[in-house]
């Protein structure tokens, strides 16, 4: 299956959606994640909550489309459930079922049989990975559960994330899991710190970091891929922007940011984009048009338009150019469209 969503995305990046949703819970299955981790995909790819129940032992779980457990029973929808073998599925639309609906159902269907028919093999171990990435968990629990997963101390591992339609090339054999994030459910997985950059997209990957840490290995890699901006950038490694991703992952997602504000108004501009990010590489006017592509006069009417609206000038001191790096980062980060499910394209002729 990917190799076939390889070759239709080299025709067209957002081809059959219909194959990425396939593809996705292939992912999930191969990854054995737990129950609420595939209601988790599910919901995310419908943009509705999700749920299934079983008979014996009696269970009902409800997910939001942002992971979160939903709590009060509920009846499935007769239009949009199935049922076999002892257990439902379900999607809680309101109003017209979507294009992608059945095949959603159709493949959590078969995802939560195999989930429920491996038996209790691998039942301690099914929240290992969720735990070990959640700094609230006291350390000796997540030591503790890095020990199932094969984490061993004084070892150093990196957290790979990705959404849950990724395009894997090559999937690394590796503890991994869906985990609730405020973005949504993020598909991780944690590789030895010298790992090779794994062949996917879009991904991030995070900082290294020993059993004890790598919440913040999770935190960086989320960072990462949310500055990852397909086909021109599918890949993100934290390690690229040093210690200014650590200050990007404690950022407050409502924090106030006056600079970021200011730099919105000049990305509205059709040179926007092209020229702060030169502005940002560039040690100066000249090196910075070569890089937009334009003369260095145009490019210095630009610089005084970003100055003038920003308050501050890029070049006028070292100060200048961080707080615009800091908040160029921290704008593609507040317009990232990289967890949005890609829609259905036509075909390239």
């Amino acid at each position: 299956m990917q190799e076939l969503l390889g070759r239709l995305s080299a025709l067209d990046p957002r081809a059959s959606l219909g194959l990425r949703v396939i593809a996705c819970f292939d992912e999930l299955v191969v990854g054995n994640v737990n129950s609420r981790g595939l209601l988790s995909a599910a919901a995310s790819l419908a943009g509705c909550n999700a749920g299934y129940c079983q008979d014996l032992p009696a269970r009902m779980m409800r997910v939001t489309p942002r992971g979160e457990l939903v709590d009060g029973p509920v009846v499935p929808p007769p239009g949009s459930s199935t049922t076999a073998d002892g257990l439902t599925v379900w999607l809680e639309r309101s109003g017209p079922a979507h294009a992608n609906d059945a095949i959603i159902l159709e493949r959590l269907t078969l995802s939560m049989r195999i989930r429920h028919g491996r038996g209790l093999r691998d039942l301690d171990n099914r929240r290992a990975l969720g735990l070990v990435l959640d700094p609230g968990v006291p350390v000796a629990d997540r030591r503790t559960a890095a020990t199932r997963l094969g984490l061993a101390p004084g070892t150093r591992h990196r957290v790979v994330a990705a959404p849950l339609f990724a395009v894997w090339e090559e999937h690394p054999t590796a503890a991994e899991d869906v985990v609730p994030t405020p973005y949504g459910p993020i598909h991780a997985l944690v590789v030895p710190h010298d790992h090779p950059p794994v062949a996917a997209g879009p991904i991030g990957t995070g900082v290294a970091a020993g059993v004890d840490h790598l919440h913040r290995s999770f935190r960086t890699a989320v960072v990462a891929l949310r500055l990852c901006a397909p086909p021109d950038t599918p890949s993100v490694d934290a390690d690229t922007y040093g210690g200014l991703i650590g200050l990007l992952a404690d950022l407050p997602p409502d924090a106030d940011q006056p600079d970021v504000d200011a730099l919105a108004e000049v990305m509205v501009h059709p040179w926007g984009p092209s020229t702060v990010d030169a502005l940002v590489r560039a040690g100066s006017v000249r090196q910075a048009a070569r890089r937009a592509g334009v003369h260095h006069s145009t490019l210095q009417q630009r610089l005084d338009s970003v100055s003038g609206t920003l308050g501050f000038d890029p070049f006028d001191d070292g100060i200048g150019r961080t707080r615009l790096g800091i908040a160029y980062l921290a704008w593609r980060l507040r317009t990232s469209r990289v967890l949005d499910l890609p829609a259905p394209g036509r075909p390239r002729s």
